[in-house]
């Protein structure tokens, strides 16, 4: 029975032994097909290696680094839709000589004065790219369709500097930059108006500016833009014969004074943790079409006040004011009456003036009350323009914010026109976004 036990306790230690045995010739086997493995990628480096030396000697020269190409670095692209509707009565019939700016309601009943397509995006390191494509169904009910802004900025500059170019509306004060859902009020300020047609001050050109290395905001702007178009009311457009009563006169551009030059200055101070003061001045001189050598000159002055509490959910309460005052000096020349050719109007200086002043009152997040009194006013002259008739307008509005991507107001407007009696009218305003909207300026 013993030399049984013994006999089974060798067979075991024999088997152990070959399991063992077994298991280090399989590790030994895989060790030598991992080194084959490195052995010959080892050999194919140094093959390639050889070769890629071989070619630099026959070119007898080293290879050149490939150039260095620029890359978007953080780019964006920003689409946006935003779409104004209208809905309104006035006592006065022809709603379109009441309200002449080209986003005002035009008619009683349903207007659509803009609805507006924005592509915001950065081109490269050294540009970033903004357009605006706007439809808008005039007072006949046609559509229009036109590029309202399409431009680029310089990202790179040195010192402070910026380049704008391309179709933007020109800096001049606050709001003429603006689009029209920006606004405070459903329509255009008098003022305006009166001296940059219904649809503001813009055109093609550039616009240098250069922002000072002061402790507060100010900013110096040097714009130069095409003089001639409906987009240029005071210089050289088809505007000329309603304004000065005059046959318009052939004006070429012969050099950068038939251009029209817009200089800005503005700047902002921190009045105390809760209130802000920024104030500019603006100014723009080129030529007009009523007589060779006619310009005209307009001088504009801005101020904008904000008290927003140190806790301010949401941005509310708070309570804003913005002021601006314009003054144009229009040389009409000897001209042929457009009315009667055998009527020579004299040589004169047709001069305007206008101010709007317009207080928010943010009452409570999502809801805003406003209040905004407009005057135009013109000087008697030779030929009387109904373009130039004293205009006096009280707006009270109060908005209402669903969200940030829709609005609701309701404004009503108080006219009166020198020479035409009083008007009332009440307009109500809805606007939606869709997509990505850059922000709005301060």
């Amino acid at each position: 029975m013993q030399l049984v036990r013994w006999a089974a306790t060798v067979v075991a230690v024999l088997a152990v032994c070959s399991s063992e045995a077994q298991t280090q010739q399989r590790a030994d086997s895989a060790a030598r097909r991992q080194q084959l493995v490195l052995d010959s990628l080892t050999a194919s480096l140094r093959a390639l290696q050889s070769r890629v030396d071989s070619l630099e000697l026959l070119r007898g020269e080293p290879a050149a680094p490939a150039p260095a190409v620029p890359v978007r670095a953080g780019s964006y692209m920003n689409m946006g839709f935003d779409g104004l509707s209208d809905f309104g009565w006035s006592t006065e019939p022809n709603v379109l000589a009441l309200q002449p700016g080209d986003h005002d309601p035009h008619v009683r009943g349903f207007t659509v004065p803009n609805a507006e397509l924005t592509i915001d995006a950065t081109v490269d390191p050294y540009f970033k790219g903004f357009a605006a494509i706007v439809h808008k169904i005039d007072a006949q009910g046609e559509s229009g369709v036109e590029l309202e802004e399409a431009y680029f900025i310089t990202t790179s500059l040195p010192h402070n500097l910026q380049v704008k170019g391309g179709q933007f509306l020109t800096e001049f004060g606050r709001q003429n930059a603006q689009h029209p859902h920006a606004w405070a009020f459903v329509d255009m300020p008098l003022a305006l108006n009166r001296v940059f047609g219904p649809d503001g001050l813009r055109g093609q050109g550039a616009r240098l500016s250069w922002l000072l290395p002061t402790s507060f905001y100010t900013e110096i702007m040097l714009g130069v833009l095409n003089s001639a178009g409906g987009t240029a009311l005071s210089f050289r457009s088809d505007a000329a014969p309603d304004i000065a009563g005059g046959v318009p006169v052939e004006r070429p551009v012969a050099g950068l004074s038939d251009l029209v030059w817009v200089p800005r200055i503005t700047s902002s101070v921190d009045l105390t943790d809760t209130q802000t003061l920024l104030f500019g001045v603006s100014g723009a001189f080129g030529p007009n079409n009523t007589a060779v050598g006619s310009r005209t000159q307009i001088y504009g002055a801005d101020l904008y006040y904000k008290w927003k509490p140190t806790v301010a959910p949401a941005g509310f309460p708070f309570i804003s004011w913005q002021t601006e005052a314009v003054v144009r000096r229009y040389e009409a020349g000897t001209r042929t009456s457009a009315a009667d050719p055998a009527i020579t109007l004299p040589g004169e200086t047709l001069r305007d003036r206008g101010v709007y002043s317009q207080v928010l009152w943010g009452i409570k997040p999502r809801i805003v009350a406003g209040l905004r009194g407009d005057v135009a006013l013109g000087d008697p002259a030779s030929f009387d323009s109904e373009l130039r008739t004293d205009r006096r307008r009280l707006s009270p509005n109060l908005s209402w914010y669903p969200s940030e991507f829709s609005k609701l107001r309701l404004q009503y407007n108080y006219d009166r026109r020198e020479g035409l009696g009083d008007d009332h009218s009440l307009w109500l305003q809805f606007e939606f976004i869709l997509g990505a909207h850059a922000a709005h300026k301060f």
